[in-house]
């Protein structure tokens, strides 16, 4: 049976990911002294504005103009043509500290439980499978490596009349399950002024999709080792010059699919960026993806998905689910009970665990939260496939 299945990605540029990226900033900063803070930050960012709001409970202090100005300025708003600039853009803040009747249930010792609770009720999903070194899903994966170049050429001045804001959109086809082309590329990528060089919105438009594709599109689908075709879309509208906060107000939050699989499996509601990892929408989420990609590599199942959920002030889960779509090596109820035997999941122990009261959430804003295996990336170690495979041993 042949199927496609599409996913998108933004750059770091995109209005929305300018606020992720200011929110885990801000958080970074605050993580950097005192790793105990409540952080719940959210942006928002229009023309000529950055609003910073939210609930950060903290004995440090935050200079939110200086993180969100040199957010800003590392991103690559760094002047007017640009339409946003991070020297004289206004940044204002309505920042409040953390409930009280929050804080009793997830504080240690305070509250109905001894134990730290979770930071709020929820649902969270993780899922791998064996589409990609990375144990991702492919559409997603080559749509985070496409905006992520895009940023390359141009922070390296190989594309240097390309601008911050950008996005991009890859369609797979599938059969029997197994991905084996690409059959359609989409890149929107702001741009330089560039009419009076060109004389023509045509002949500007046919030199950018000319250089987007030998620079970004070309590169990245070869490296990844797979067919495709020639159906590439580059700024389908013929032109975008005006963009980020300027043309589209961003806000924190807002690009969740592109923060995890791209649509490809279930995501349970909840944003990751300027949340500390006592909300357990993003440590659980960390969690369940971390459990699923040991489970994959560990040979146990081929496609894994994997469901937490909590309740606000509780520390055990409500539920733990393991799904492996008749791909498992042992049952999927066995899986579940090897997973909640396995894997301590309670906050404080997924804290520990994932060692997440470190400054390193920046750098998941943009371009995927999963998929990256970097150091400050714990939850993309495989290092329990040793400890599952003894499951598989036991069962033979």
């Amino acid at each position: 049976m042949k199927y496609v299945f599409t996913s998108e990605s933004v750059t770091e540029g995109h209005p929305d990911k300018v606020c992720d990226k200011i929110s885990d900033a801000i958080l970074d900063d605050i993580l950097s002294r005192d790793p105990e803070a409540r952080v719940a930050c959210e942006t928002l960012a229009t023309t000529g504005l950055v609003l910073i709001s939210g609930e950060i409970t903290t004995e440090t202090f935050c200079d939110f103009q200086e993180v969100a100005r040199s957010t800003l300025k590392e991103i690559g708003y760094t002047s007017p043509e640009s339409g946003f600039n991070w020297k004289d853009c206004s940044v204002l803040n309505s920042v409040h500290e953390q409930s009280p009747e929050i804080a009793q249930g997830v504080n240690e010792g305070e509250g109905d439980e001894t134990g730290q609770g979770a930071g709020d009720q929820g649902l969270m999903f993780g899922y791998a499978c064996r589409e990609t070194p990375e144990l991702m899903p492919l559409p997603i994966q080559l749509a985070h490596r496409l905006t992520e170049r895009l940023t390359q050429v141009r922070k390296d001045k190989i594309l240097p009349w390309l601008r911050p804001d950008g996005k991009s959109q890859v369609t797979v086809e599938y059969s029997d399950g197994v991905p084996t082309r690409v059959t359609n590329v989409v890149i929107a990528t702001q741009h330089k002024d560039m009419l009076e060089e060109f004389q023509t919105e045509q002949k500007e438009h046919d030199f950018i999709r000319k250089a987007v594709i030998e620079q970004v599109v070309q590169p990245v689908l070869k490296q990844a080792g797979i067919a495709f075709e020639q159906a590439i879309i580059v700024n389908g509208t013929g032109r975008f010059v005006l963009g980020g906060p300027e043309a589209d107000t961003g806000l924190t939050g807002r690009k969740i699919i592109v923060d995890t699989y791209g649509g490809y499996a279930p995501h349970g509601g909840g944003a990751f960026s300027g949340k500390d990892p006592s909300k357990v929408d993003r440590s659980a989420t960390y969690m369940a993806r971390y459990i699923a990609k040991n489970i994959v590599a560990a040979g146990l199942a081929e496609n894994c998905e994997v469901q937490l959920s909590y309740g606000i002030g509780v520390a055990e889960p409500t539920s733990v689910q393991v799904k492996t779509f008749g791909t498992g090596k042992l049952p999927d109820d066995q899986l579940t009970g090897i997973v909640t035997e396995t894997f301590a999941l309670r906050p404080k122990d997924i804290i520990r665990h994932l060692d997440l009261k470190k400054p390193r959430y920046k750098a998941a804003a943009a371009y995927g939260h999963f998929g990256r295996e970097t150091s400050d990336f714990t939850w993309e170690k495989t290092d329990m496939i040793e400890t599952l495979k003894k499951y598989l041993k036991k069962d033979a």
